[in-house]
């Protein structure tokens, strides 16, 4: 009780109840949970008589980045709308408000905590009796944790009492790794995040071929985040939380199709170390290389809370379920898209720390790759392309930072990458995409570089549905896809001969047929061989976040459609056979598939607006 009275007593009231909406088509469950916590109207009405303890004092002694908590309460006037709220930093005072605006009154409470319970979570009888216990689960985010218990709900909410601080045994640890392509096939990078400053230990990665030594340094490179660079509220305000430092350290020159081990670690400026935990990864196959390989891909996934915390089970349902499926599954697949959509932090900034730790046994595994969706990048007079507030005053600068991707501006979303007969082009849908544009000419000429004998599989993805979807507000604006989205590319696809185009944003699965301007032009549904006349798009937007409808008509080139969460597998097999797999996360089983059998000339062969009209020759 000592540590909360002296840390609250400088609050007072403000006027100011935040709210995050997006722009488009929003309903409740799009949300942040911690956007229902009206901040500014906070007032204080400490109890003495309120008790509220947690335990253990500290955390991952063991090193473990994990914890479970046990939040005692004793509280003599309990009532159905008190909530508790776990904050980090333990201080959470106002000392650190800047005032945005000269109507607030300043100190004031001006942040939002990380996660929180109702008081009476699993226990009825709270409300008569006063007393329960709560169990969260705590990562290491570099700073204590308290616990704070408000009455008057969310909308209205009163600090009653405030927890004894508890901490982490090294809040600074090197941790959540996560693996990304270089920009070149031989080159793996590593990023993790951590609580040192360049100023304090210099950051490098140990690593080389499993069981054997000696082992190369390689070192970091080190980025961070200042609360000025976000673009608004609640990122810049309320839901703003110290990232730390997240470093990334290049391995280069590695030998295809082969195991390494490695660990991130710090040299203090003592001279003594500090490690991160030790990882496998398994390199590349060198670009074209026939062997068996397996890509993963979804979008729109989100974090779960283990513990119960917040509404996240009504915003990000299925996060869990995806996440937990592709950890059972990891010996199976070698490379992750995730096409945007990713934390849905939308400005709540800890968030980025749970989500990289949900996803760590998999990013430190394989490699991890992302692209920029709306609630990535979307501010306005941001210079993104659509003009709402999906980010959360974001716009951009958190996935740049904590997710490495090889693009050659990490401004501009787009990058291209190999994985042995597999090129994938990744485009930004949250910039412009049309012709004469940047990303355009970035796109065509990702396309026109695929080695088609070595590379078979051309892959192309996209945040927003670029192509086709019926989902019922594309088939309300009559468009069956974002607006102007397939104008522009589809005679790049077909020019290109694109094998299958994914996007997420719509919360669901489908599968078209091989499709070329509305047209089916193939008629098969299991099964595709010879040349190559259409591109297969497919909605792969079920990652976790909560489902989008269909419309109840279905479009003669919409083959299957789902309305659940889950992701797709490829697999190649080698240069003229891949098989497609849509796999639900409640249980990984397939319940869409279908397979493609070709050999080069098929690529080659000329099919409407695929060829030049005219050669030098004619």
């Amino acid at each position: 009780m000592e540590d909360g009275s002296h840390c609250l007593k400088f609050f007072t009231i403000g006027l100011f109840c935040l709210s995050l909406v997006s722009a488009h088509r929003v309903h409740e469950y799009d949300k942040h949970p911690l956007s229902k916590f009206n901040v500014y109207k906070t007032t204080l009405g400490f109890r003495d008589s309120v008790i509220i303890t947690a335990n253990p004092l500290i955390l991952g002694s063991k090193g473990e980045d994990t914890a479970w908590v046990t939040v005692d309460l004793v509280n003599p006037d309990p009532s159905d709308d008190d909530w508790v709220a776990v904050y980090s930093p333990a201080n959470f005072n106002s000392s650190t408000c800047s005032v945005e605006n000269d109507e607030f009154q300043s100190p004031y409470l001006c942040t939002s905590p990380i996660k929180y319970k109702y008081a009476n979570f699993s226990n009825a009888n709270y409300n008569q009796t006063g007393n329960n216990t709560l169990n969260f689960q705590l990562i290491n985010q570099r700073a204590d944790f308290s616990f704070a218990l408000f009455s008057g709900g969310l909308s209205n909410p009163v600090l009653v009492a405030v927890s004894n601080v508890i901490t982490f045994s090294n809040p600074k640890a090197p941790l959540y790794a996560r693996l990304a392509h270089g920009k070149l096939w031989n080159e793996m990078t590593v990023t993790w995040t951590s609580g040192y400053s360049i100023d304090e230990a210099v950051p490098f990665v140990e690593w080389g071929l499993k069981g054997e030594e000696p082992r190369t340094r390689s070192p970091a490179g080190t980025l961070t985040v200042e609360q000025n660079s976000m673009c608004g509220a609640p990122a810049r305000t309320v839901g703003w939380h110290d990232l730390g430092f997240t470093h990334t350290s290049f391995l280069t020159n590695l030998w295809p199709n082969t195991v390494y081990s490695y660990r991130m670690g710090h040299i203090l400026s003592n001279g003594s170390y500090v490690w991160g935990k030790n990882y496998t990864f398994k390199s590349s196959p060198y670009p074209g290389q026939d062997s068996l390989q397996r890509v993963i891909i979804f979008g729109d996934m989100g974090k779960g809370e283990r513990d119960g915390s917040n509404e996240y089970s009504s915003k990000d349902p299925g996060a869990l379920n995806t996440t937990d499926q592709l950890i059972k599954d990891l010996p199976n697949y070698d490379i992750v898209f995730h096409i945007g959509d990713i934390s849905y932090a939308d400005g709540y900034v800890a968030d980025w720390d749970q989500f990289t730790a949900q996803v760590e046994p998999i990013a430190s595994t394989v490699p991890y790759m992302v692209a920029s969706g709306n609630h990535e990048r979307d501010w306005p007079n941001s210079g993104s392309f659509y003009e709402n507030t999906d980010s959360g005053g974001e716009c951009g600068v958190l996935a740049e930072t904590m997710f490495y991707f090889p693009a050659e501006n990490r401004a501009k979303f787009w990058y291209s990458t190999d994985y042995g007969m597999f090129h994938f082009c990744i485009a930004d849908s949250e910039h412009d995409w049309r012709e004469g544009t940047e990303q355009y000419k970035f796109i065509e000429h990702c396309l026109a570089s695929a080695d088609r004998r070595k590379q078979p599989w051309l892959i192309f993805a996209a945040h927003r549905v670029l192509g086709y979807s019926s989902n019922s507000w594309y088939a309300q604006e009559g468009s069956f896809e974002e607006p102007m989205g397939r104008e522009s590319l589809q005679k790049l696809w077909q020019k290109y001969r694109v094998d299958i185009a994914f996007y997420g944003h719509v919360h669901n699965y489908e599968r078209t047929c091989p499709i070329y301007q509305n047209q089916c032009v193939n008629s098969g549904k299991s099964h595709y061989s010879g040349t190559v006349k259409g591109t297969i798009h497919v909605v792969v937007g079920g990652g976790g976040c909560h489902l989008s409808e269909f419309t109840t008509a279905i479009p003669n080139w919409s083959i299957y459609r789902d309305y659940d969460w889950g992701f797709v597998k490829l697999t190649a097999f080698n240069r003229s056979s891949l098989l497609f797999e849509y796999k639900k996360s409640r249980d990984g089983k397939v319940y869409d598939s279908f397979t493609i059998s070709r050999e080069y000339k098929d690529v080659l062969a000329c099919v409407h607006d695929s060829c030049e009209p005219t050669t030098l020759a004619s």
